[in-house]
């Protein structure tokens, strides 16, 4: 990502409306790369699959999408849930690495060797260690493995599949439902390409550590060593994550997620014909986002993008920014086509209290629109004395209301 500030209010919107101060640009971090024409891009890859995503790390963004919130069936890419739980709890306090598990008859008899799914050949009645039970899951894709973590979680696999539909519910995943924790077919089990990159991106953030357990390429359990079912790992050196599935009625499915630089991508292929297919189309994906997209920090968070006037206020000004780095993604080559504005109020009256959102900055690109975000008071702003009310109420009722204040990039307009 690179790490630029957007050429953006050189100067506020003067006028007797606003009343606003002059306000310097902010500095940017590097100099701005000097602007050239966008090169041509060639159209994104269409995929022989049910659906689709590319979504930008950083930003959430979707850069690339087929049938993104079509209902598919998630088959083993559930267990990125089951792992995300997992990790939640045991960030809670709830459970821990070193526990002792017991395998269970049902994990044993619905995940292990007798089966025909994906398995960690697990003993029945033995005890494992919680972490072994996750790389178990995790790197040889461990049916057994994954309800007996439910098991031992939540208590009974359904209980856990609760759990796993509220943390859903947390992340925004509104078109997935999941009724157990290995991802074996049940028509009550689906989910959506979207959801799945945006539970990969909630794992990546919240449980880096946990995270780092899906680039290891092989694990030995009970004397069998099995190697990570992702390819790309091996063919990808930026790739390190995330996960496979499949079942017949799933097809082949691919969660996977690499970084370049600064700049990290996730793709998911739900449904593809064969593991080449979907290993293939995950590397399509990849590569033209990386080749076609760029990340740029435009503003950064608790600093000053304006020091409109303050009436009524002890200060004379008051520092407005943002809360959060404003990060976008973009075509490559179009940094300079895009456009910014701030809509502010016309007269900012005493008091502010930090934190408090006083106007809305908007960042497009051509007629779309890429981001909003909060403008607050960066500071506690309070009343003036009696005397520097008075006189600016004065002040403001020969001024009238006036009008919103919308200011934009120079020469971007």
């Amino acid at each position: 990502m690179k790490l630029l500030s957007l050429p953006l209010l050189t100067a506020l919107f003067l006028s007797a409306a606003t009343s606003f101060a002059q306000t310097p640009a902010p500095q940017p971090s590097k100099p701005p790369v000097p602007s050239v024409a966008a090169a041509p891009t060639p159209p994104p890859p269409v995929l022989d699959a049910k659906s689709w995503v590319l979504m930008d790390y950083a930003t959430g963004q979707l850069l690339l999408e087929g049938n993104a919130d079509q209902r598919v069936e998630p088959a083993s890419i559930t267990k990125i849930m089951t792992s995300y739980v997992v990790s939640a709890e045991m960030q809670h306090g709830k459970i821990h690495l070193e526990d002792p598990v017991t395998i269970s008859e049902n994990a044993w008899r619905s995940g292990g060797a007798g089966t025909d799914g994906s398995t960690s050949f697990l003993e029945l009645n033995s005890q494992v260690p919680l972490k072994q039970l996750l790389y178990g899951m995790i790197i040889q894709s461990g049916n057994d493995a994954a309800i007996a973590l439910a098991e031992h979680t939540a208590g009974s696999e359904a209980l856990f599949a609760d759990l796993m539909n509220q943390y859903a519910a947390r992340l925004g995943m509104t078109g997935t439902h999941y009724v157990d924790a290995s991802g074996l077919p049940n028509e009550d089990h689906y989910t959506t390409a979207r959801d799945v990159a945006l539970l990969s991106r909630a794992l990546i953030r919240d449980f880096p550590d946990e995270y780092a357990i899906y680039k290891i390429k092989e694990f030995e359990w009970n004397g069998i060593k099995q190697h990570n079912r992702n390819p790309l790992l091996w063919r990808d050196s930026t790739v390190d994550g995330i996960k496979t599935g499949h079942t017949n009625n799933a097809g082949y499915c691919l969660a996977t997620s690499a970084q370049r630089g600064d700049q990290r991508l996730i793709a998911v292929v739900m449904g593809a014909a064969s593991e080449k297919a979907r290993a293939d189309a995950n590397q399509e994906l990849l590569s033209y986002g990386f080749r076609f997209f760029e990340t740029h920090r435009l503003y950064e968070a608790s600093k000053p993008l304006a020091t409109p006037e303050l009436w009524k206020g002890e200060a004379a000004t008051a520092a407005l920014g943002v809360t959060e780095d404003v990060v976008v993604t973009l075509p490559r080559g179009r940094y300079a086509d895009l456009k910014a504005s701030m809509d502010l109020p016309a007269q900012l009256i005493a008091p502010l209290q930090k934190g408090q959102q006083v106007g809305t900055l908007r960042v497009r690109l051509d007629d779309k629109s890429l981001l909003e975000r909060p403008i607050v008071a960066l500071e506690d702003a309070p009343e003036g004395g009696f005397f520097k009310r008075l006189g600016d109420g004065v002040m403001l009722w020969f001024k009238g209301s006036g009008e919103p204040a919308q200011t934009t990039v120079p020469g971007t307009q």
